[in-house]
């Protein structure tokens, strides 16, 4: 029975260092080649995507954390923050004094100050997933993030997602309070230890997302095997017929899932397509 694969990208593709695995490349291409389809689903923007994952080769993507669905170049659905919304939380966060970057499929669109202010923030969240120190003390905002613009126009009607530096996790309560037609959440860190915010389209997930291209595919759930490493992968392991949680992943995603692979870095993609006799 041929299957539809669902890939997280970041701590399951690539790991935290951007670094892809050329055991995961193979993976991939070869689960192709034996007829199962296969998707990357992410938070990332299309734009965040650099050439070096697109051309691994994909049936297509969710991003944005579901808002954007894609199936071989054909757009599924794709729901944006309204520009008046997107608007307001601009100017909030400029009155708070906070650097965000704005995330749409035609590029992370950063405030001023956001190069300098998310030096220390990237180089935190990269060495608290493992990153080796000697690698991240030089890494700057277009290091991490694939399609950044510096001097782009930040009243935007295409957004999928917006992310912000968080001074203090009272941004976080602060922002979900502001804005609750949006939704709210945090990233780089469990709870208070957040360094980042985020504020996203409401009522959808990656699960969501998942839906759409079975509905499009006419295919049915039995088919589905996801893979992720954080908790916002939960929804889409619990929805997807087997869920498998990479090495590195987090402990709530660790004690949920149907299947426990080893990290990026110990090829844990590779070693679980052969478990699962995807290759």
């Amino acid at each position: 029975m041929k299957k539809i694969i669902f890939l997280d990208v970041d701590g399951t593709i690539v790991d935290y260092d951007n670094h892809l695995p050329e055991s995961a490349v193979t993976a991939i291409r070869r689960a192709r080649e034996q007829g199962h389809l296969v998707y990357v689903c992410t938070g990332r923007s299309k734009a965040e995507m650099p050439e070096e994952i697109w051309e691994i080769g994909f049936d297509g993507m969710i991003g944005g954390n579901g808002s954007y669905v894609e199936h071989q170049d054909q757009v599924l659905f794709h729901q944006v923050i309204p520009l008046e919304v997107e608007k307001r939380v601009v100017d909030w966060l400029e009155r708070r004094g906070l650097e965000f970057y704005l995330e749409s499929n035609n590029g992370l669109f950063a405030s001023p100050n956001f190069r300098e202010a998310c030096r220390p923030t990237i180089r935190a969240y990269a060495l608290g997933k493992g990153a080796n120190p000697d690698q991240v003390s030089h890494l700057e905002a277009e290091d991490a993030f694939h399609g950044m613009v510096f001097d782009g126009e930040l009243y935007r009607a295409d957004l999928n997602k917006i992310s912000f530096i968080l001074k203090s996790y009272q941004d976080h309560l602060d922002s979900k309070k502001a804005f609750p037609e949006l939704k709210a959440g945090t990233w780089g860190g469990k709870g208070e230890h957040a360094l980042f915010g985020d504020l996203g389209v409401a009522a959808i997930d990656k699960a969501h997302a998942v839906q759409v291209i079975l509905d499009h595919l006419q295919a049915d759930r039995s088919a589905t095997i996801a893979f992720g490493d954080a908790k916002i992968d939960i929804p889409m392991l619990d929805y997807c017929q087997i869920g498998v949680a990479m090495g590195n992943g987090g402990p709530e995603i660790l004690a949920m899932a149907d299947h426990v692979t080893d990290t990026v870095a110990q090829d844990g993609l590779y070693k679980a397509f052969v478990e699962l006799e995807l290759i």
